[in-house]
């Protein structure tokens, strides 16, 4: 791999890192890291979020930017007498793209172990077996061991979490870039970015730069971080859907890659918040910032828990079109994370208590 840029080697270190829900250490150490120097504190509420701190130029209203620090994984149940994991997920898997990918199994101690997500082999399935995708219960992970007691000697046990493997690559368009857990590390490098670009600006409001814990389960830690928090306008920046590959029409998926991060009207979660959402949008018109208006029918971001926490909170979704989310391997455009971060920051130079108070009573 090419010698990487100050910007994609955060991104590795985000993407790199394993955090699945109700593990997020490691993604959360490289977030402090990287936020820390930007930021005038930086804690950890008691269910793992963390949450950094920016002051402006005055007391004013305070702005919450949440990113979430967990991927989608897996978690060991059980080991069978032959050595063979059986496992729960963690946040939402098809079949399909799950079969033998290669995973990572993280033991108590931190060792990781390597291993393939297994099932019976097609060519000893009836004909119509084959036709039907296999089943989550019927599979199983392979860790090499040969007995339940050698994967308890490698240190294996039930509550272990276990991690999709892909390595943050910069594919041969240095501007598409590859990765097993842009849901949702580019959120949380859009919150650090936002802090960066904040730091010798003056800005008439308090802003917050979190990474939430379980998202990809409930959308648990904005609630409690939003709880903490009390913010007065809240932001989820997180990943849509691109609707750019093949197959896929205009009334399924609006966004492209490349052509500007995403702000969602409507998801299974939350309807935006109108003025906030016009606000935005005007705040880009007037910037030249790319953007695309985009909807998803079911599903959520962390935006659908910070509306409803702390009295209500104005709120809005910013995502960015991603090709093959809940994968092992997304895809992402360069472009699209520098314009998010570029839109929140005209954005939060614009919320004074005096806008903030219009937006929310009208």
């Amino acid at each position: 791999m090419a010698e990487l840029d100050t910007t994609l080697q955060m991104l590795k270190d985000l993407t790199d890192a394993n955090g699945v829900p109700g593990n997020e250490d490691e993604p959360r150490a490289v977030m402090k890291k990287y936020i820390e120097p930007y930021s005038d504190e930086v804690t950890v509420d008691r269910l793992g979020s963390l949450i950094a701190v920016k002051k402006g130029k005055t007391e004013g209203p305070k702005i919450m930017i949440a990113g979430h620090l967990d991927e989608i994984g897996f978690m060991v149940t059980h080991i069978d007498d032959k050595g063979f994991l059986q496992f729960q997920t963690l946040g939402g898997w098809w079949e399909q793209v799950m079969l033998a990918q290669r995973v990572t199994v993280v033991t108590r101690s931190g060792e990781k172990i390597p291993g393939v997500i297994g099932s019976k082999p097609p060519h000893i399935l009836s004909p119509d077996a084959r036709k039907k995708p296999v089943e989550k219960r019927d599979m199983f992970i392979d860790i090499g061991a040969s007995s339940k007691e050698e994967a308890m000697e490698f240190g294996v046990r039930p509550g272990d979490s276990i991690f999709p493997v892909c390595e943050f690559t910069v594919m041969k368009n240095d501007k598409l870039l590859m990765a097993k857990a842009w849901d949702n590390r580019i959120g949380c490098a859009i919150a650090i970015d936002v802090l960066r670009q904040l730091k010798d600006v003056d800005h008439p409001n308090t802003v917050y730069g979190v990474g939430t814990v379980q998202e990809e389960v409930g959308l648990r830690g904005a609630k409690t971080a939003t709880n903490l928090i009390q913010p007065d306008i809240g932001f989820s920046v997180d990943v849509g859907i691109a609707g750019d590959t093949p197959g896929i029409n205009d009334k399924e998926a609006l966004a492209k890659m490349g052509k500007g991060p995403q702000v969602l009207v409507y998801d299974g979660s939350m309807i935006s918040h109108r003025r906030l959402r016009h606000l935005v949008t005007d705040t880009a018109d007037e910037a030249g910032i790319p953007y695309q208006f985009d909807f998803v029918a079911g599903g959520g971001t962390d935006a659908g828990a910070i509306h409803l926490t702390a009295g209500g909170v104005p709120a809005l979704a910013i995502c960015i079109a991603t090709r093959y989310i809940h994968t092992h391997a997304a895809i992402l455009h360069r472009d699209d994370y520098e314009n998010a971060v570029k839109l929140l920051v005209e954005v939060i130079k614009k919320l004074d208590q005096k806008t903030v108070k219009e937006i929310i009573y009208g």
